[in-house]
């Protein structure tokens, strides 16, 4: 391990944890992807370790793939799991969490990392967690310096489930399914330092999680540039709407977004494109039927980058209705592709919209529907906020300074780390 003495120039041996890190959809999986290849560009040593899916790293990152029961695998949910593997203690956990409508891959994959790591604390300077926070990241941190980013306060997520339904036993389902979030705020006090990705984050993480300000490091998540791109030789549709709902979750807003569009189609002929799949018998579908909007609107189901970026091309502007984010990856995406963006001030899109876009009240559809008819009446302006969303990714928001501002924060812990020691 490398010596206090030359910690702050030398290249860092890194270990990155996720749990689960779908490279096509949530935020967790994209960060993983992408700070691993950045903090790599940089000189440093990543490895990675994975639950499931397959992150889908580049070639060239080391990734061990922690086996479990994959419980939530789409191509066999639920499973009924072997005895030979009911037999291992952390595999029947994590069985029986699921089987009682909790959440336990946070915590199982924590004990399955430490269980990994045990063996190897000399061959990493630091372990950065990508917000599992497990009893397993608590007791790694006693031999590595551990740092977790959170990338906003599950707390948001939990009540903005619990108020969107009325009877009695789904509220305490959904308490249920979050019960890990008292784990989550009891390990992450235990850590000297935590990354999050912005201001508005970092506040309602102390505030949620009551960790003092002083611990947090802020690192706007990067957008890759690469990827989201304007494609000049697409023809735009100029009444073409579209939104990411990689989850069918209250806290996302496409209901509010939905009211807004069979609003909107009152007066003037409007399309959504959704890039996502709705629940099967799910709120979103039933509102649809109810609104009679369903031939204005068309779903994707899970497509690849490149038909992605096709989609941004080809719509006049980009939706995000999300009630919280802590960034908002959507909102930066389709300002790197240069198409106009309407956003809610929830949570941190104000941080990533900045001057770049309309921004309207969360869980309000009449505003939404109201800057919708803005941008569909006034192409000159929707263009101008197209070109300033798209110079504004590419001068604040680039995984290059992500990955420079990820490392100050590694050594700042692993320095803290060896005075604790040291103590």
């Amino acid at each position: 391990m490398n010596t206090t003495e030359n910690i702050t120039h030398t290249a860092l041996r890194i270990c990155l944890l996720s749990y689960r890190s779908n490279p096509h959809c949530g935020g967790q999986g994209v960060y993983l992807k992408n700070l691993s290849r950045a903090l790599k560009d940089l000189g440093h040593a990543v490895e990675v370790i994975s639950g499931p899916p397959d992150p889908m790293l580049d070639e060239d990152i080391p990734i061990f793939r922690l086996p479990c029961l994959d419980l939530y695998n789409p191509e066999n949910p639920f499973r009924m799991p072997s005895l030979k593997e009911l037999l291992d203690p952390i595999n029947f956990v994590e069985w029986l969490g699921v089987s009682t409508m909790g959440f336990p891959e946070p915590f199982t994959f924590g004990l399955r990392a430490y269980q990994y790591l045990k063996q190897r604390w000399h061959t990493y300077d630091i372990v950065h967690d990508n917000q599992s926070l497990s009893y397993g990241i608590w007791a790694i941190n006693k031999f590595v310096p551990t740092i977790a980013t959170i990338h906003h306060p599950i707390t948001i997520d939990r009540n903005v489930a619990v108020r969107s339904v009325t009877a009695g036993w789904k509220k305490l389902q959904h308490l249920r399914w979050y019960s890990f979030i008292g784990m989550q705020k009891r390990v992450s006090r235990t850590l000297s330092h935590i990354i999050t990705v912005s201001k508005r984050a970092r506040n309602d993480i102390s505030n949620d999680f009551h960790i003092p300000l002083k611990k947090f490091r802020i690192v706007p998540n990067g957008i890759d540039t690469d990827i989201f791109h304007p494609m000049a030789d697409i023809p735009k549709d100029n009444r073409r709407l579209i939104v990411t709902n990689s989850a069918d979750m209250p806290l996302k807003g496409l209901y509010y977004l939905m009211l807004a569009i069979a609003d909107v189609a009152k007066t003037r002929p409007v399309k959504l494109t959704v890039v996502g799949t709705p629940k099967k018998n799910g709120g979103i579908e039933k509102l649809v039927r109810n609104l009679g909007i369903g031939s204005l609107l068309t779903f994707t189901g899970r497509i690849d980058s490149r038909q992605f970026v096709q989609e941004y091309a080809r719509a006049t502007a980009a939706v995000v209705p999300s009630v919280y984010e802590g960034f908002g990856l959507p909102a930066g995406e389709a300002m790197a592709c240069a198409v106009p963006v309407i956003s809610t001030t929830g949570g941190a899109l104000p941080e990533v919209v900045g001057d770049a876009g309309i921004l309207v009240p969360p869980a309000d559809h009449h505003a939404l529907a109201r800057a919708i008819e803005t941008l569909l009446d006034h192409p000159e302006r929707a263009k101008h906020l197209g070109q300033a969303g798209y110079q504004r990714v590419h001068k604040h928001f680039t995984w290059q300074k992500a990955a420079e501002k990820s490392v100050e924060a590694y050594r700042e812990t692993i320095r803290d780390h060896r005075k604790f020691q040291k103590a």
